[in-house]
């Protein structure tokens, strides 16, 4: 950002500021009068200086201090029971004053609105487009002759059809709210914003057709309007299938495990939402090891999740699912016990109180597609990462002797048992496969919400449906459930509301299992007439 501020000095016709007019801008901050510091943050950001930002930085966060004793403005970090003391133009050390010797430049909303406007005019120059998108964004609406000057300059380098858009719109926009521009450039301009999304043309546009005495101005309004909340609609449809399948692939982390233990070895395992618990605070371990490294931490969390979950599984089948196959009643009430067995575990160890897991920085935020719309890097990163677990977990039941046995066992136990496989270790190791992917489950749901001992039990019934819909044993039947229920679900809520929505899906899906019962995509072979 240093580097373009001279765009500044271009714009303004200023012909710069030398250091001792820096200092003396500098000094302006110090007066009680808001104009002045406006004028004073206007000669700063015009000097060309490189120190510019870091003192407008400074400023807005509150570290630009005024030193009482010796009334100058002056750099200024709180530590201890005083400030910490630098030149702001040298970052030459002054030494430390008490607490109540200095105190920060007070500045108010316009003031702050200024500096944003001067960093979005200096960032129109910078050489990543997606940055001069985001400041030309940030500009749109400003009627500032300064602004529009920087955004006109910028109109006639600019290369990218993206960024020329949104100047483009910011352009017309204040082109609409000049009083004096003749009928037929309003027109004009009402036409090249009638498809913008930014909440400003919109505005700008009600005034226009409620304020104009031209007939032909107020039908050029009202239809661009028209086809403004027409592309809205489409794009708040697009939203809400983004987190359709954003749900879907949280859906598909939590029943894909289900799937394998409970469609490939019969057991109704009530435990398997505190197998996910488990992952997510494994998650939560990692970070308070590596305090630091919370960039790359989920790297280590996701096979840790998969060996504790894993193995917490291995444990459950050897030592209580093992004497109770073919009873599957009695496996839900057991199973149900080790998972208030595994709750109040937890409770003990972590306490009650729900742990914060650190999201990577790489993962915050959102992709900005237009005002409306916008992708959150978690989820998008989730439904990927749900996808990819999917497809691995197909490839080891497809190109691996483990996968190759549990199919086996899977379609007929006694013929498996009679080739010679080993039927107790295979029923050991599915159940830990199963419960590992429930762990990973776990590190995906860490990153939307809190970690706590009851995180399990909000997806152990909606798991359950999208195995028994999709057809219990089947992967592509629980990846076509889980995104067609978070999809339908998403649909609904606007209409219905978040419970309401649960309780519809419920309601169809038991209709559904009336008819097809065993689901989308039923099993096949001897297994299937069991």
């Amino acid at each position: 950002m240093p580097r373009v501020l001279i765009l500044l000095l271009v714009l303004i016709g200023a012909s710069g500021l030398a250091r001792a007019d820096l200092h003396e801008a500098v000094a302006g901050l110090g007066s009680r009068s808001f104009d002045d510091k406006a004028q004073a943050i206007e000669q700063i950001a015009r000097s060309g200086d490189p120190q510019a930002t870091v003192i407008l930085d400074a400023l807005e966060s509150r570290e630009l201090v005024e030193d009482r004793a010796n009334q100058r403005i002056v750099l200024g970090e709180k530590g201890g029971d005083g400030w910490v003391l630098k030149d702001p133009i040298s970052g030459e050390a002054l030494g430390t004053v008490g607490s109540r010797d200095a105190r920060p430049v007070v500045i108010n909303n316009r003031l702050r609105e200024l500096i944003h406007n001067l960093r979005a005019v200096a960032a129109l120059a910078s050489a990543n487009p997606l940055e001069r998108r985001a400041a030309a964004s940030q500009l749109v609406g400003n009627d500032d002759p300064v602004v529009l000057d920087a955004l006109r300059e910028r109109q006639r380098e600019e290369d990218n059809p993206l960024v020329s858009g949104v100047i483009d719109t910011a352009l017309n926009i204040a082109v609409l709210r000049n009083p004096d521009t003749e009928l037929a450039v309003r027109l004009n301009a009402i036409d090249a914003v009638a498809g913008s999304l930014e909440p400003a043309v919109r505005n700008v546009l009600r005034d226009r057709f409620s304020e104009t005495d031209a007939s032909s101005e107020k039908r050029a309004a009202q239809k661009a309007l028209a086809s403004i909340d027409a592309r809205a609609e489409r794009y708040q449809m697009a939203d809400t299938l983004f987190f359709g399948l954003s749900l879907g692939s949280v859906l598909l982390l939590a029943a894909i495990g289900l799937a394998i233990t409970f469609g490939v070895m019969g057991v109704i395992n009530m435990a398997h939402g505190e197998l996910i618990m488990l992952g997510a605070y494994t998650t939560y371990m990692v970070q308070q090891i590596f305090p630091q490294g919370h960039e790359w931490s989920l790297l280590v969390a996701v096979p840790a999740a998969f060996l504790v979950s894993g193995f917490a599984g291995v444990l459950i089948e050897r030592l209580v699912i093992r004497f109770l196959y073919g009873r599957p009643l009695e496996t839900l009430l057991a199973t149900f016990g080790v998972s208030l067995i595994l709750q109040q575990a937890v409770r003990l160890i972590f306490s009650p109180l729900n742990r914060t897991v650190v999201t990577p920085e790489w993962m915050s935020g959102a992709l900005q597609i237009n005002p409306v719309f916008s992708l959150t890097f978690n989820r998008l990163y989730i439904v990927f990462f749900a996808l990819a677990v999917f497809l691995l977990l197909q490839l080891v039941l497809k190109k691996t002797r483990l996968g190759l046995q549990v199919r086996a066992v899977s379609q007929n136990r006694n013929t498996a048992r009679g080739l010679g496989i080993r039927r107790e270790r295979v029923n050991a190791l599915t159940f830990g496969l199963g419960s590992g992917i429930a762990g990973i489950a776990g590190v995906a749901l860490a990153q939307l919400t809190n970690v706590g001992p009851n995180l399990g039990q909000a997806y152990i019934i909606d798991s359950f449906m999208v195995v028994v819909f999709g057809g219990v044993g089947n992967l592509w039947g629980t990846l076509t459930a889980a995104f067609g229920l978070g999809i339908a679900n998403k649909l609904i809520e606007p209409m219905a509301g978040a419970v309401l929505a649960k309780i519809v899906i419920l309601v169809f899906i038991i209709l559904f299992i009336q008819r097809k019962p065993r689901g989308l995509f039923p099993q096949r072979g001897r297994a299937a007439e069991e």
